[in-house]
Protein backbone atom coordinates (compact mmCIF):
# COMPACT_ATOMS: atom_id res chain seq x y z
CA UNK A 1 0.00 0.00 0.00
CA UNK A 2 1.27 3.38 -0.92
CA UNK A 3 1.45 6.08 2.39
CA UNK A 4 0.92 9.62 1.76
CA UNK A 5 1.10 12.15 4.33
CA UNK A 6 -2.82 11.69 4.62
CA UNK A 7 -2.92 8.24 4.58
CA UNK A 8 0.10 8.68 7.48
CA UNK A 9 -2.19 10.79 9.75
CA UNK A 10 -4.85 8.78 9.30
CA UNK A 11 -2.88 5.87 10.22
CA UNK A 12 -1.54 7.93 13.27
CA UNK A 13 -4.32 8.44 14.43
CA UNK A 14 -6.04 5.34 14.53
CA UNK A 15 -3.00 3.97 16.12
CA UNK A 16 -3.30 6.65 19.13
CA UNK A 17 -6.45 4.52 20.36
CA UNK A 18 -5.84 1.24 18.11
CA UNK A 19 -8.69 -0.44 20.22
CA UNK A 20 -11.29 2.34 19.75
CA UNK A 21 -13.76 3.15 17.89
CA UNK A 22 -13.44 5.92 15.52
CA UNK A 23 -16.36 8.05 13.18
CA UNK A 24 -15.24 10.39 10.20
CA UNK A 25 -15.99 13.94 12.13
CA UNK A 26 -13.65 12.58 14.86
CA UNK A 27 -10.67 11.60 12.24
CA UNK A 28 -11.62 14.74 10.06
CA UNK A 29 -10.50 16.81 13.60
CA UNK A 30 -7.50 14.76 14.42
CA UNK A 31 -5.68 14.49 11.27
CA UNK A 32 -6.81 17.76 9.72
CA UNK A 33 -7.94 16.04 6.71
CA UNK A 34 -11.16 17.44 4.78
CA UNK A 35 -13.82 14.68 3.94
CA UNK A 36 -13.27 14.96 0.61
CA UNK A 37 -9.64 13.29 1.11
CA UNK A 38 -10.38 11.44 4.54
CA UNK A 39 -12.97 9.29 3.26
CA UNK A 40 -11.40 7.47 -0.27
CA UNK A 41 -8.36 7.03 1.92
CA UNK A 42 -10.60 5.28 4.89
CA UNK A 43 -12.46 3.08 1.81
CA UNK A 44 -8.88 1.97 0.21
CA UNK A 45 -7.58 1.07 4.25
CA UNK A 46 -10.55 -0.79 4.01
CA UNK A 47 -10.50 -2.70 1.23
CA UNK A 48 -6.45 -3.27 1.88
CA UNK A 49 -7.94 -5.13 5.27
CA UNK A 50 -6.13 -2.22 7.42
CA UNK A 51 -9.15 -0.82 8.42
CA UNK A 52 -13.07 -2.20 9.51
CA UNK A 53 -16.58 -0.09 9.62
CA UNK A 54 -19.20 -0.65 10.77
CA UNK A 55 -22.77 1.66 11.72
CA UNK A 56 -23.18 3.07 15.17
CA UNK A 57 -26.93 1.03 16.56
CA UNK A 58 -28.59 4.38 17.50
CA UNK A 59 -32.01 5.12 16.41
CA UNK A 60 -31.42 8.78 14.98
CA UNK A 61 -34.73 10.31 15.69
CA UNK A 62 -33.94 9.33 19.29
CA UNK A 63 -30.57 10.89 18.86
CA UNK A 64 -31.74 13.93 16.79
CA UNK A 65 -28.65 13.08 14.24
CA UNK A 66 -28.19 10.19 11.99
CA UNK A 67 -26.44 7.01 12.93
CA UNK A 68 -21.70 7.39 12.54
CA UNK A 69 -20.03 5.15 10.82
CA UNK A 70 -16.78 3.77 12.97
CA UNK A 71 -13.69 2.87 11.54
CA UNK A 72 -11.03 1.25 13.52
CA UNK A 73 -7.66 -0.77 12.66
CA UNK A 74 -8.11 -4.62 11.97
CA UNK A 75 -5.16 -6.68 13.65
CA UNK A 76 -3.34 -6.75 10.78
CA UNK A 77 -4.07 -3.10 10.60
CA UNK A 78 -2.50 -2.01 13.67
CA UNK A 79 1.23 -4.10 12.47
CA UNK A 80 0.70 -2.81 8.76
CA UNK A 81 0.07 0.38 10.39
CA UNK A 82 2.69 0.35 12.97
CA UNK A 83 5.59 -0.85 10.01
CA UNK A 84 4.38 1.35 7.77
CA UNK A 85 4.63 4.46 9.88
CA UNK A 86 8.03 3.13 11.01
CA UNK A 87 9.40 3.24 7.34
CA UNK A 88 8.09 6.55 6.36
CA UNK A 89 10.00 7.56 9.63
CA UNK A 90 13.47 5.87 8.23
CA UNK A 91 12.73 7.61 4.85
CA UNK A 92 12.30 10.84 6.01
CA UNK A 93 15.12 11.10 8.65
CA UNK A 94 17.85 13.09 8.30
CA UNK A 95 21.21 11.25 8.04
CA UNK A 96 23.52 12.16 10.58
CA UNK A 97 20.62 14.34 12.52
CA UNK A 98 20.41 13.17 16.27
CA UNK A 99 16.57 13.27 17.33
CA UNK A 100 15.55 16.50 18.83
CA UNK A 101 14.76 16.33 22.68
CA UNK A 102 12.50 18.90 24.08
CA UNK A 103 13.53 20.72 27.32
CA UNK A 104 11.38 19.78 30.49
Amino acid sequence: MRITIPTARILAALLAEPDADRYGLELMQATGLASGSLYPILHRLQGAGWVEARWEQVDPAAEGRPARRFYRLTADGVVNARQALAKLRAQTAIPGASPQVNPA
